[in-house]
């Protein structure tokens, strides 16, 4: 029984509005999925592109180089490629073409078969005052909810 990875990006949903999500496959060599399997990863300050040939790739994931590797050891902030369907991508690229969204990785996880699954999102950018809102809001939440545990 292997136990659960699910390595989540906490700001992206401060950062920017999700719009739709995807779950994407990861092109990974040995040590960085073992790597990853030791929770040695971070998608925090990670975002994806396409290239030129209209493939996705996630960039700036960092992923610590494993422990017990030799000289085939993986470099820790390269680009690494992502699988979705043929269908998906285009639909991607034309949405970061023609109105100017991201895409942004949600949560990085192994899935039931032992494979590396990234979840992202096309998102579009928070303004300050939409920020602010959000702390407003979840300040608000929280005050509601001790408030309700008092009177119970």
């Amino acid at each position: 029984m292997q136990k659960t990875i699910n390595i989540q990006n906490k700001k992206a949903r401060f950062q920017y509005e999700i719009l739709d999500k995807y779950t994407a496959g990861i092109v990974l060599t040995g040590t960085e999925i073992k790597s990853i399997r030791n929770s040695r990863a971070s998608i925090a300050e990670s975002f994806c592109e396409f290239n030129e040939r209209g493939e996705l790739f996630v960039v700036n994931m960092t992923v610590e180089e494993y422990a017990f590797g030799t000289h085939y050891n993986h470099k820790p902030k390269a680009t690494r490629k992502l699988l979705l369907n043929k269908r998906e991508l285009k639909k991607l690229n034309k949405d970061v073409q023609n109105s100017g969204l991201t895409i942004i990785p949600l949560r990085l996880f192994i899935n039931e078969k032992g494979l590396a699954k990234l979840d992202i999102a096309l998102a579009k950018g928070k303004k300050l005052y939409d920020k602010r809102e959000t702390i407003k809001d979840r300040d608000n939440k929280r005050n509601l909810d001790r408030i309700k545990k008092i009177y119970k």
